[in-house]
């Protein structure tokens, strides 16, 4: 991989403290996940990148990913794309409930910003159609000058990316009914084409006038005939698609590990990008002495030789929700924090998720400390422990509280990453273990040693709990977002995500490996003691 197509812009190689040496465990991501699809008027396939707030274009000759709307840009988490005969660039933002378009020149313009949830989107005959993918979406059709849309259908189950088909009407996934529908251009009422699908989230038609459509939940892509509903599955692909595009007779799916792939019309499958990680998030090593990874969307565990498998996903049964904190709790057994709110108890190999407490603003870094479960509450600004159902304020006021971990006297320890220091909690008193950094997040104790994942500084740093010295592991760390990018606050999908944000935990193994969450460039990276050095 170029390291010029990369997600993260290439910059300086970590960095190591004597002593130490860096092991990459999974390859960097070349995109942040893979939402929308479009064939754009070059020929090329346009990527929308919801988490990481990208528009990106393959040339499917060279193979060469360009980004077209950058991290940090105008355009934020744009969900799908559409271009209009002069070359703009039409952008749903479905975090924002906002429509831009991106003129050629590269100047965007906010077309209108109170569509909640506008995801799916299409032109056609000059005419612009979005869809809100919400319980109670509607169907609407905006004016390219900013007036009033006009809505075609409304009180909808999630409706999701569509395309005017060859008898002039707008088709479209419902993923709340499990079926496709369509509709005249000028509305009225809805006709069902097929039913009992693998929860479809995206239409587009072939030469031939069949419908191509992903389904999210099965993995299946499908091609109906819409005029007699008959099914034909064209590839038995993994859980996640999003969306699809063709390239003449070439068909591409998305999925949301940011994998596209290709499907030819005997069934075979070619991996154009391979998929990766799209933040990751917190990391822990279970029971079974395995590291498992949150990855929002996904729960995996590296297994030896770096071969990432899927534990669970947002669509299978038990998944607690959109993953970010990680804390080992037994054999097959975690507990986690979601993006919704929620504390839990994940057994993925049951496939069940208890609730232990919920309705929280924000949640992020989990740790467990006898029978109470610790979390950080960036939302509010507490750090909070859940013990049988009762919550209890350990602090409150704090900025940005991210990371929490246990001291060894049983203490609290918050990475209060808006003030660039990690706190110690002890009943009502808190005090400064640790400051001068820029962005603490993850937080690990290891013995007396504490380590500190500090994202502005690109640091891996280790701590002394007992002589307070302090020395940096590892600089120049592809962690957060790259130099001079601000990202865009991410606002969440609801019901899929709360407020999504960048969280770059720690781990540690039986041996002292160090395990870091390379949220910047999708990568896993391991930090081991050199044995010449002890």
């Amino acid at each position: 991989m170029s390291q010029d197509d990369g997600r993260y812009p290439a910059g300086t190689a970590p960095q190591l403290a004597e002593g130490w040496r860096l092991e990459r465990l999974t390859p960097p991501s070349r995109l942040f996940g893979a939402n929308g699809l479009r064939t754009g008027p070059d020929g090329r396939i346009y990527i929308a990148q919801v988490t990481g707030s990208q528009i990106s274009a393959l040339d499917l000759g060279s193979g060469r990913l360009e980004t077209v709307s950058a991290k940090g840009g105008d355009i934020v988490a744009p969900d799908d794309v559409a271009f209009d005969p002069r070359g703009n660039l039409y952008a749903t933002e479905v975090m924002d409930g906002r429509v831009s378009v991106r003129n050629p020149n590269g100047d965007t313009r906010i077309l209108r910003d109170d569509i909640p949830s506008a995801n799916g989107i299409t032109l056609h005959g000059g005419r612009l159609f979005v869809g809100e993918c919400r319980d109670g979406g509607r169907l609407l059709e905006l004016d390219l000058n900013g007036g009033a849309p006009r809505v075609l259908l409304e009180n909808i189950p999630s409706p999701n990316a569509m395309e005017v088909g060859p008898d002039g009407l707008l088709y479209f996934p419902v993923m709340g009914a499990n079926e496709i529908w369509r509709i005249d251009l000028d509305g009225g009422e809805p006709q069902r084409v097929a039913a009992g699908l693998g929860v479809p989230d995206s239409v587009k038609f072939d030469a031939a006038g069949r419908i191509v459509s992903t389904q999210v939940h099965s993995g299946q892509v499908l091609r109906i005939d819409p005029r007699r509903g008959e099914q034909t599955v064209l590839a038995d692909l993994n859980p996640g698609l999003d969306n699809v595009t063709l390239v003449g007779d070439r068909i591409f799916v998305s999925n949301f590990t940011g994998e596209i792939t290709e499907i030819s019309d005997d069934g075979a499958t070619h991996t154009v990008l391979p998929g990766g990680l799209n933040w990751p998030l917190d990391l822990a090593v279970g029971a079974d002495g395995n590291l498992y990874i949150a990855d929002g969307t996904y729960f995996y565990v590296l297994r030896p030789g770096g071969a990432l498998q899927t534990v669970g996903m947002l669509f299978s049964p038990g998944y607690p929700g959109f993953l970010r904190g990680l804390a080992p709790t037994g054999a097959g057994e975690f507990v986690v924090t979601t993006s919704g709110g929620q504390v839990s108890r994940y057994r993925h190999a049951d496939s069940e998720s208890t609730v232990l407490a919920d309705g929280f603003d924000q949640l992020y870094g989990v740790a467990v400390a006898g029978d109470a479960v610790v979390v950080a509450e960036l939302g509010t600004g507490r750090v909070l422990s859940v013990r049988a159902g009762q919550v209890e304020v350990l602090a409150a006021g704090l900025q940005d509280p991210v990371g929490v971990a246990i001291a060894p006297d049983g203490g609290c320890l918050v990475s209060e990453a808006g003030a660039g220091r990690v706190l110690k909690v002890s009943g009502s008193r808190t005090e400064t273990v640790l400051d001068g950094l820029r962005r603490p997040q993850g937080i690990l104790v290891r013995g007396r040693q504490l380590y500190v994942v500090d994202a502005d500084a690109k640091e891996l740093v280790e701590f002394d709990l007992a002589d307070r010295t302090r020395r940096t592991i590892a600089a120049d760390l592809p962690v957060g977002a790259p130099p001079g990018v601000v990202p865009k606050p991410l606002k969440g999908m609801p019901p899929f995500s709360g407020p999504q944000g960048p969280f770059a935990g720690v781990a540690a193994g039986p041996d002292g490996t160090l395990y870091v969450s390379a949220d910047g460039d999708g990568s896993v990276l391991a930090f081991r003691r050199d044995s010449r050095h002890g």
